[in-house]
């Protein structure tokens, strides 16, 4: 048995329960893994709530680090005592332990603890996937980060500083505006701001900046718009604010000959090499020194309806961690 976080039905954190679940011995290509740290993330919240479907009744959560306890038949490069960490595709990460197929594990690095493998794997894919693969930003671009002070957004800020960009950043208050500019944010701007968009262009000499970064969705749909310089990319990643719906490709025209693209984590991560080289470049990120995993609070996995509705709120700031 295992403590689990189940939902038999889509809605708001209370749907959440905290189960004892059974637990059989690992089958064919799985491990058993024990975790020791779990990671929050907002696409939780969407499988939560039923913005993005899942099957019910089911699990929650992406991201996790811990221990190999047992592997099943067939099962090669992983051993009981391995330290392995994971961010997915299969659900069910809000758990003490569980059987996951052996796939998606990555050993972890020894100069790396569990808990900031925990709070970096998924978000820091995801800062690699979004800055060098889909943006390709290089040295001298100014961009714009949304949500900067976020658990992707502080870990983005650092890559991109990485790769010598000028990052220009939005933040919900002044508190996160410091902790994104502490991180390497060059600008930081508030996201309700009205003005905020002629401060970027006055930033970047009226040009607007080449990439937007954009995980927050509605409320920031007319920011990125109107920040992107000519020929820009936005790349709309997330929906913490709700989904970025109607678009009028027409105004993309009006805007500047903009690119938009809407992509997906194992869009990139999706041919085992792809999972190797993203991983291993995040650990060298990480344990260069080059980035810096903020953990901004913890959770006891019992008080995981808290976590979301904190979450929500946007009471949390850096990455957020469930401990079992």
């Amino acid at each position: 048995m295992a403590q689990t976080v189940m939902i038999e039905r889509t809605g708001g954190p209370e749907v959440m329960a905290l189960v004892d679940a059974s637990l059989p011995p690992p089958g064919p290509g799985e491990v058993r893994m024990r975790n020791t740290a779990i990671g929050l993330n907002y696409i939780d919240t969407y499988h939560r709530s039923g913005l993005y479907p899942v099957e019910l009744p089911g699990g929650l959560g992406m991201e996790a680090a811990g221990l190999v306890e047992a592997v099943g038949p067939g099962v090669e490069g992983l051993a009981a005592g391995d330290r392995v960490a994971t961010f997915g595709p299969a659900r069910g990460a809000y758990a003490a332990a569980r059987n996951v197929p052996a796939a998606s594990l990555f050993h972890v690095p020894d100069g790396i603890d569990d808990e900031t493998a925990a709070a970096a794997l998924l978000k820091g894919c995801t800062a690699e996937f979004l800055a060098e693969r889909a943006a390709q930003v290089a040295p001298g671009d100014a961009v714009l980060v949304h949500a900067a002070a976020g658990g992707v957004g502080l870990i983005l800020t650092q890559w991109l500083k990485a790769l010598g960009a000028t990052v220009i950043g939005t933040a919900s208050s002044a508190a996160k505006c410091a902790a994104a500019s502490a991180a390497g944010a060059d600008h930081m701007l508030l996201a309700d701001d009205p003005d905020a968009a002629r401060q970027v262009r006055a930033l970047t000499g009226g040009a607007g900046v080449r990439v937007s970064f954009d995980g927050v969705g509605a409320a920031s749909w007319a920011l990125s718009l109107a920040a992107t310089g000519r020929r820009g990319l936005i790349i709309s990643y997330g929906n913490a604010s709700g989904p970025v719906s109607g678009v009028d490709l027409g105004v993309l025209a009006r805007a500047g000959s903009l690119f938009v693209t809407r992509p997906t984590l194992f869009d990139y991560y999706a041919a085992p090499a792809e999972r190797a080289a993203g991983v291993a470049r995040l650990w060298d990120m990480i344990l260069s020194g080059r980035v810096t995993v903020t953990i901004g609070q913890r959770y006891a996995l019992a008080d995981v309806v808290t976590a979301h509705r904190d979450l929500e709120a946007r009471r949390t700031s850096g990455s957020t961690l469930l401990i079992p």
